[in-house]
Formats: C-alpha cells, structure tokens, sequence
C-alpha cells in the first residue's frame, strides 16, 4: 500500500481534507472561495498561497479600476467584432461593481473621479480634431446600452491647459466618466478579512509542487512540509487554480504568457494637484496621484521579449524612460523616486484578450490569464469559476459573449 503524508497524525488528516481547494490568494481566487460559500455555505474551502502574501499581479498594480480608454477600444474594434467589444466592457464594468459591492467603496479608497488619456501629438488621432470627435461619439453611442450614458468626453481647451501637461506630450485630453481608482492593498486585506468571515482557510508559503485528479471524485494537491522534510497532501473534491501567470508551472500546454510591468512611485511632492487616473499610448503607461505622491507606471511595449517573464526584477531601460516621460509630462516640478517594483501580468499569445475559465479535467477548472485587468474582471471570474465547479449543468450561455466564445 502506497503511503501518504507520511509523519502527519492521525489527527491531521482532518487538516488535510476539504471540499474545495484554491490555488492562489489574489482576486480571482479569493472571489472564487467566496462564491464557493455564497452558494453553498457548509462546504469547506481551503486557499492556497504560495508565498507569505498574494504576489503576482492583485497587489503590485497601480490601482486603476479601468473599462477601457478611447484608443483601445478603437483598436480592439479592428480585430473583435462589435458584439465581442461591447461584452468586454461590459464585463469589465460589471467586475468593479461587484467588486464594489462586496468590499465597500470606504474600505478600499474607490474614488470615481474619471480617468483621462493624454492624446500625443504626433498621433493619428490628434491630427483631425473632427474625426477625433466622431470616433467619441460612435464609441458612446456604441457602449451606451451597457453603461447608460456617454462613456468619453474631450476636454476644453481651459481644462486641458489647466492640467499643466507638457504640450510635446499630450495635445488632447479624453475623459472616461466610468472609471475610477481604489488602494489595492486594503482592496486585498479586505477581501482577505470577508473570506475569512465567512469559513474560508487560507494557507500562506504553500507553492504547490503539483496536483493529481483521479478521474472520479478527488483531487490531490502537494505541497512541501520544510518541517518534515517532504511534500504533504491536501484532498479535496475539486480544484481551482488562479495562478495566473504563474499558470505554466502547474499546467503545460496553455495559452498563457507573462507580461511584468515596471512602476515607479516618487515622494510626496508639496501642493500636488491632481486627481484622478491618466494613460497614454493606447495604456502602455499610466500614471496618478497617491498620497501626494506620484504613481507611474508601463513602457512594456518598449522591451515586450524582456518582460514575458515571470522573474520580479527590474527593467532599467524602462525605467529610465518612466523617469523621462514624468519630467515631461509634468515639466518644472521637481521629486525624487523613492521606490519602484514589478508585478507580473498573464496574456494571450495572440490579441485574444478573453480570460480562461474552464474544466481542465474531471475535477479541476481554471480561471487565469486576466490581460492586465484583474482588478476589472477578477471578481466575476471566481464566481464564474465557483458556478461552474458546483453546477454540474452550468452553461457559459448566461454570461456575456466576451467570456463565453471559444472557451
């Protein structure tokens, strides 16, 4: 007979065995282990984290809760049909009010002052201000039966010149009337606190080693006891993995390539007056105000083999262009960069930009690949992902077209 956990207790195997396992503590796995107990509160659900706190993507962002700017919208539409568009905002949208509802805008700073894009000069769209006004109005009228009202407006020329901005950089401004900012990191504490609340245990410095489905009614998950000396075995009923970019360390043969993106944040800098979230480049980088302090981040696109990686270091060439482009858009206003880190992001190797959801297998589903909008989709992912784990007829039917084709 082949022995398992070996020098755990007779007592421990109680610890061992659960309902439900999550692998992954950031948004998408904490959601799924809350919509787990949503529907069905007598399970028993264990999460498991890698390392001492969630680190991937959900705490090392910029804080954006984002739906989608003019230009990325206008270029998504050259290779998505207008249905697919209008879903993907869609769910976007629906993600942060969820997220919002769950949470409580207080407890995660959500403020809902708008976000702005910066329209370079030199750009296509900067050249014919008519046409610039034409693609604003299609696209409202286009997204109005999801969000209600007119998405993007552009600025006056006061109000554009009242920012300050560098005219090399930025000769338009583009308001986005839906979106907003939030504090990750109370966004995680307080979605680790309402897990808790309601059952779920959550492991901490557990990298799973790998994981085996049966083919009929468990699943096994190892992860290594330093203790001991050797792996253990967590049981459960099924499998959720919401690792993300990380995703290839546990399952081969998927569509899911790393994406690190680079952030710097300077010191508080004296009567800095600015509200609200800004990007330029169709999102490629994207900069706010934080406790008086300026938040900068992007310029993947300026070394895309460099970043697809899931290593935590730092890209000096990127770096020193976010230096660059923060003295030019805000020209004359002195800092100092007082910390920068990385996070690494999950896409598509080609512009799909559908998450994953899906039964791998008998007992295991996936909910990874979020394209560099965790914080806008994470939270309905999990509660797709948990639906699809506790309904043996769940259909993608019910969901918006964005999510469900050629999953």
């Amino acid at each position: 007979m082949e022995k398992t956990n070996q020098n755990t207790s007779y007592w421990e195997k109680s610890l061992l065995s659960y309902d439900y396992l999550v692998i992954g503590s950031g948004i998408v796995g904490l959601s799924t282990s809350i919509s787990i107990k949503e529907k069905s509160p007598n399970s028993s659900v264990l999460v498991l984290e890698r390392e001492v706190i969630p680190t991937g993507a959900s705490g090392k962002n910029a804080g954006f809760s984002c739906i989608g700017s003019l230009t990325e919208v206008l270029d998504d539409l050259k290779t998505m049909s207008e249905k697919d568009v209008v879903s993907l905002v869609e769910t976007r949208y629906k993600g942060l009010q969820l997220l919002r509802k769950r949470l409580g805008d207080h407890n995660i700073d959500y403020k809902q002052n708008g976000s702005y894009e910066l329209i370079d000069p030199k750009s296509d769209f900067a050249k014919d201000k008519k046409a610039l006004l034409k693609h604003i109005e299609e696209i409202n009228d286009l997204l109005k039966p999801v969000l209600k009202g007119d998405a993007f407006s552009l600025c006056s020329e006061e109000e554009t010149a009242s920012f300050k901005f560098s005219p090399k950089i930025c000769k338009y401004l583009i308001k986005n009337n839906f979106e907003g900012e939030i504090d990750t990191g109370k966004m995680l504490r307080h979605y680790t606190d309402l897990a808790i609340s309601w059952g779920v245990h959550i492991k901490t410095g557990c990298k799973v080693m790998e994981y085996k489905d049966d083919g009929v009614g468990s699943v096994s998950v190892k992860v290594f006891n330093h203790t001991l000396g050797q792996p253990i075995e967590f049981i459960g009923k099924k499998l959720a993995i919401c690792t993300n970019a990380f995703t290839k360390e546990l399952v081969k043969d998927i569509d899911v390539v790393p994406g690190r993106g680079q952030v710097i944040i300077t010191n508080p800098i004296p009567n800095l007056h600015l509200q609200g979230i800004y990007h330029f480049d169709e999102g490629y980088y994207y900069f706010r105000e934080k406790d008086g302090c300026i938040l900068f981040g992007g310029g993947r696109n300026l070394d895309f083999e460099g970043e697809r990686t899931t290593e935590f270091k730092s890209n000096k060439k990127i770096l020193k262009k976010l230096d660059e482009l923060l003295k030019e858009i805000i020209p004359g206003v002195p800092y100092t960069i007082q910390q920068n880190w990385s996070g690494i992001m999950a896409f598509s190797s080609t512009k799909d930009k559908k998450p994953i959801i899906n039964q791998h297998s008998k007992n295991v589903y996936l909910g990874v690949r979020m394209g560099g909008m965790g914080v806008a989709i994470g939270s309905v992912v999990g509660k797709i992902l948990s639906d699809m784990m506790l309904d043996d007829h769940f259909s993608m039917n019910t969901h918006p077209s964005f999510l469900r084709s050629k999953l």
